[in-house]
């Protein structure tokens, strides 16, 4: 599916303005029962490869906002990134995220598809604007990932000269996300009770990414095997001692034969 935004009919004046105190934030449930679980996902395997840094922003399902033509827009991906954001000086916990005003850019947003709607592929040039019109004109997020938990479609598009462009997977049929310098792709698996399609991140060398369970089972299998060697080894010396004792023994048996003692 290609789809490009249209040019705006009329000009569109985006500013950068936090979000007013008294503003309502949609309280929406998640369309998608699995967004919580995918979103949760992709953030603890970077997590456990130690590539989130404090100055990062990682979020599911939070409100980012800009002012066109003086209305405030909020959008809420499934899941975002940005590299750095300023710290936060307000009262309570960070609620919304303005580019620009309040950090870097946007780099990548992803949404989850549901099954009764296509919103993530809207196009609406007006307000309050559709996502993907959204993404692309207004904020000018350079990744926007698209991910069918039903269908396991994963589409990666790409900002290039003020449009997004569908991204082409590699022949393991995974994406090169470049703001992370890693590939995202779709991996069938159990993780939490679950045996879903889920998105995983790979590093250049093709390395999988592990989440912090599968690592936490790796290092257990590992000290497991480790305290095996040891048993194994502690065996070893055992036995070895008892063939040097027994060997020992045997020695002043025959000595005692050779060299009996004298009366």
């Amino acid at each position: 599916m290609v789809l490009n935004a249209p040019r705006p009919t009329q000009s569109l004046k985006v500013t950068w303005e936090a979000l007013p105190d008294d503003y309502r934030l949609p309280d929406d449930p998640v369309e998608n029962i699995q967004q919580p679980l995918l979103a949760a996902a992709l953030t603890d395997a970077l997590g456990e490869a130690g590539l989130i840094q404090p100055e990062m922003l990682i979020a599911s399902n939070f409100g980012l906002v800009a002012t066109v033509n003086q209305k405030v827009v909020v959008k809420a991906p499934d899941w975002l990134y940005v590299p750095r954001v300023l710290p936060w000086t307000g009262e309570g916990v960070r609620r919304s995220y303005t580019p620009i005003l309040q950090g870097d850019p946007v780099a990548i947003v992803m949404e989850f598809l549901s099954d009764e709607e296509l919103g993530e592929y809207s196009i609406r040039p007006t307000f309050p604007y559709g996502k993907l019109f959204f993404y692309e004109q207004i904020l000018q997020v350079p990744t926007y990932a698209t991910f069918d938990p039903y269908s396991q479609m994963l589409e990666v598009r790409q900002l290039r000269d003020g449009a997004y462009q569908l991204q082409e997977p590699s022949a393991e049929g995974r994406f090169w996300i470049p703001e992370l310098s890693l590939f995202l792709g779709v991996w069938y698996v159990p993780r939490l009770g679950s045996t879903i399609h889920w998105l995983r991140w790979w590093d250049s060398d093709g390395n999988l990414l592990l989440w912090s369970f599968e690592k936490a089972e790796l290092e257990r299998q590992r000290a497991e095997q480790e305290a095996q060697r040891a048993e194994a080894e502690k065996q070893r010396a055992e036995a070895e001692k008892q063939r040097a004792d027994a060997a020992e023994a045997e020695l002043a048996r025959l000595r005692s034969r050779l060299n009996p003692p004298h009366p």
